[in-house]
């Protein structure tokens, strides 16, 4: 068997007996993995705490024929405010829900783990809107995975002026006129439109160091949750 050391953060748990789990671990470089932690549900087990939900920390596995196995672990953050608060808890399970449907083995995943761990971060520590943490990860998400909305430019004419409507179906912004063509362009304030540029153009820790008025809150659960929907082709709920 071959012995691998990885960080990673636990996003999903199963029961496999009475004392062993099955843990699915999103790692940085190995993407998405599944591992059997033997012995994690004993209450005097040295994994006890590192293979929690939620839980970051480093693991050593062992590399079998066709699964993983957890030799040790050490915890780094295990989220304990998230866990305590039964509205920011369910907000963090929404969102590995949609991490688990776009990740899988083999798969270079840091900017993903980056921006995951960064939302929880804001979570555990802030009180900033539960739903606008939710629109930025999910903007900030789909232009990671291949689905970066044209934001500098109007989507059919490229004029650069007057960007106050998105378009789910053509991937950005679009002009007053060309979003005449359109009846599912979605009208949004100036602020909404700073906000996405921002969120998709930011430095991965700097994500979440803005604040918008409720208004633009709105705007950007809307747009973000049906931009989602229509690329992932799955509508997501808490």
């Amino acid at each position: 068997m071959k012995t691998v050391r990885t960080k990673g953060i636990i996003i999903a748990e199963k029961i496999m007996s009475d004392f062993d789990k099955v843990l699915t671990i999103l790692t940085p470089n190995m993407g998405k993995i599944e591992c059997v932690a033997k012995g994690a549900r004993r209450p005097k087990s040295l994994l006890l705490a590192g293979t929690q939900f939620l839980c970051f920390g480093e693991y050593l596995l062992y590399k079998g024929s066709d699964a993983y196995s957890m030799n040790s672990c050490e915890t780094i953050e295990i989220f304990y405010d998230i866990r305590i608060d039964l509205e920011k808890l369910k907000c963090a399970t929404y969102l590995t829900k949609i991490i688990n449907d776009v990740t899988t083995e083999n798969q270079n995943n840091y900017r993903i783990l980056q921006l995951f761990l960064n939302t929880l971060y804001i979570l555990a520590n802030t009180e900033k809107d539960l739903e606008f943490i939710q629109s930025i990860f999910r903007l900030r998400l789909l232009s990671i995975i291949g689905y970066k909305p044209i934001i500098d430019e109007c989507q059919s004419c490229k004029h650069k002026e007057n960007l106050n409507y998105f378009s789910i179906k053509d991937n950005g912004f679009k002009c007053k006129a060309c979003s005449k063509q359109e009846s599912g362009a979605i009208e949004i304030t100036e602020t909404t439109r700073d906000a996405i540029r921002y969120i998709i153009l930011a430095d991965a820790k700097k994500i979440f160091s803005f604040n918008v008025p409720e208004e633009a809150i709105r705007e950007l659960s809307i747009v973000s949750k049906l931009y989602l929907t229509e690329k992932l082709e799955k509508e997501y709920k808490l």
